[in-house]
């Protein structure tokens, strides 16, 4: 498979040159065509792991980047754990993606280009990874590359606590993990990635690429865990296949769509944000424009210029009334995120997160929407134990968090505070090399 950027199709590259240089000139890397795999994963069934899955279809997705064995390393590095599919009833379902170490969904990408990095690298070369992080990113980051060969993964957190890192990976202490506080916000540290990845001499120098969602090293991998959903649900179809996916940066979205365009038998999907409803009406047809932020219940959601539009266009732009036909947006406030929760647990006593009842909701709102018969698996992005006291207030419960989660709350100092300015960040950098 190649790679183009979203400003030209004159130039495709590999795989391994897309997420070694992440950013092309003015644009994000996307597929320039997507093969049909169904072949390699419709005879699959409930009992393949994830593991297996990935080994498979890989190889068939990077042709002449990875085979068989390199495939199988990486899915092995990769995955200790996979996702579930938890049936609720003949229209429901959610697949959990919060299984792996940190306890979201972004495990699961990252934990691919960690390892496939690492093997892409292991006879020659090195990798700096630049990432900008809120929440649990940086966690995620840290303990995917945490002591992978030929790596150093650099964390940029904007002001305020750091949470979940763990001191002895960091560089100064043998490690291979920098985290460094910019006195600004998140989107300072955004801004400061894309800098230091356009700083090309630099950039070659030491081999920078990113760790975020714009490299299509971890977007792409997310497709697999649809492909995973759509094996272990197959069999107990009557009717229609549809997912309902929290959007907020649209990665998870645009996977789905990769999933699809891959030959996953799917029969729509509902985009489902919150008030912040980046993309609404884009996806009605209308021209984006981005509005202010607000904050809301569903922090992760919290997104006004979702980082993936770029891409999300590029896909519209080749049959936009296809897509307008294939994704239905939804909104969904406070109010119904809070009784999602209170009802998904009084009706089947099974917690979920905020972000995880906003595409619940949104689900249940357009059900008419779609055949009776159609089935609607919801995906479970975060652990409901993160979201505990949200949890508590919409349903009287107490969750235990179990013991890694509550591992990650523990705060941890940078190496470095800088200003929002690259000159800083690159200096911070040379004085921990």
């Amino acid at each position: 498979m190649l790679f183009r950027s979203t400003s030209s199709e004159a130039e495709t590259v590999s795989f391994k040159e897309a997420v070694l240089r992440c950013l092309p000139d003015g644009g994000l890397y996307v597929p320039a065509s997507l093969m049909d795999l169904r072949q390699f994963f419709l005879y699959m069934n409930s009992g393949t792991t994830y593991p297996e899955l990935v080994a498979s279809v890989a190889p068939i997705m990077l042709q002449g980047e990875l085979n068989p064995f390199s495939a199988s390393r990486v899915a092995e590095s990769a995955f200790d754990f996979e996702p579930e599919l938890v049936r609720l009833d003949d229209r429901y379902s959610l697949l959990t993606l919060y299984n792996g170490p940190t306890g979201v969904f972004k495990d699961f990408g990252i934990a691919f280009l960690a390892a496939v990095l690492e093997e892409l690298l292991k006879n020659s070369g090195r990798a700096m990874l630049i990432s900008a992080s809120r929440g649990d990113t940086g966690v995620s980051i840290a303990s995917a590359f945490a002591r992978r060969r030929g790596m150093i993964s650099v964390i940029l957190y904007p002001s305020g606590p750091i949470r979940g890192l763990k001191p002895a990976d960091f560089v100064p202490n043998g490690g291979n993990i920098i985290p460094i506080q910019v006195r600004g916000t998140f989107e300072d540290c955004q801004n400061l990635v894309r800098a230091v990845i356009n700083d090309r001499p630099y950039a070659e120098r030491h081999g920078i690429t990113s760790a975020n969602a714009i490299n299509i090293g971890r977007l792409l991998p997310q497709a697999m865990y649809y492909l995973y959903g759509f094996i272990k649900v197959k069999q107990q179809l009557q009717g229609d296949l549809v997912f309902s996916v929290p959007s907020g940066n649209f990665g998870n979205l645009m996977a789905g769509l990769y999933a699809w365009k891959f030959g996953m038998p799917v029969n729509g999907f509902i985009a489902a944000m919150n008030r912040n409803d980046p993309f609404g009406d884009y996806l009605r047809g209308k021209p984006f424009i981005p509005k202010p932020t607000v904050a809301t219940r569903s922090p992760a959601l919290d997104v006004s210029s979702p980082a993936n539009f770029e891409r999300l266009a590029a896909f519209y732009a080749e049959a936009p009334a296809v897509m307008r036909n294939m994704v239905c947006p939804a909104a969904v406030d406070d109010n119904a995120t809070l009784a999602a929760i209170e009802r998904v647990w009084k009706t089947y006593h099974v917690p979920i997160d905020p972000h995880t009842a906003v595409a619940f909701a949104a689900a249940e709102g357009l059900s008419k929407s779609f055949d009776p018969l159609s089935h609607i698996v919801v995906l479970a992005t975060g652990h409901p134990a993160k979201e505990a006291k949200t949890m508590q207030e919409a349903t009287g419960q107490v969750l235990k968090v179990p013991h890694g989660l509550a591992l990650l709350h523990e705060r941890a100092d940078p190496v470095a505070i800088i200003e929002p300015d690259l000159v800083a960040l690159e200096s911070a950098i040379a004085s921990c090399l």
